[in-house]
């Protein structure tokens, strides 16, 4: 068994040593040793339709309308959404939205305020 651990990116197990990095045939991503060896994976990171990192407690704003699934509710654009919480999962934000109540939503459906 080999001691190359999975691409950060996409997790496939199949990465290969390239000399100074290794590389996943499967994504393409390339990461350093140190990186490997720091591990330091505690946290994913969640980042918004901007590529900012988000963080509990932050305040965002919709980008796009949402429809509110069993419902004919809707969350339009430019709604600011405070105090959110980061969650794992497909929806990786928790939230409650006035007029609405409890969300969940996909952090590139955001943008940081």
């Amino acid at each position: 068994m080999s001691d190359i651990p999975p691409c950060p990116e996409c997790k496939s197990p199949f990465g290969y040593d390239d000399g100074i990095n290794f590389v996943c045939p499967e994504c393409g991503h390339e990461w350093s040793r140190q990186a490997a060896d720091a591990g330091g994976d505690g946290e994913p990171v969640v980042k918004d339709a901007n590529g900012n990192a988000l963080a509990d407690g932050d305040t965002v704003t919709v980008i796009k309308d949402l429809k509110v699934k069993g419902s004919s509710l809707v969350v339009k654009v430019g709604t600011r959404v405070k105090n959110i919480r980061l969650v794992e999962g497909d929806h990786d934000i928790d939230c409650k939205i006035d007029g609405i109540g409890a969300m969940k939503l996909k952090s590139e459906f955001v943008k940081k305020a």
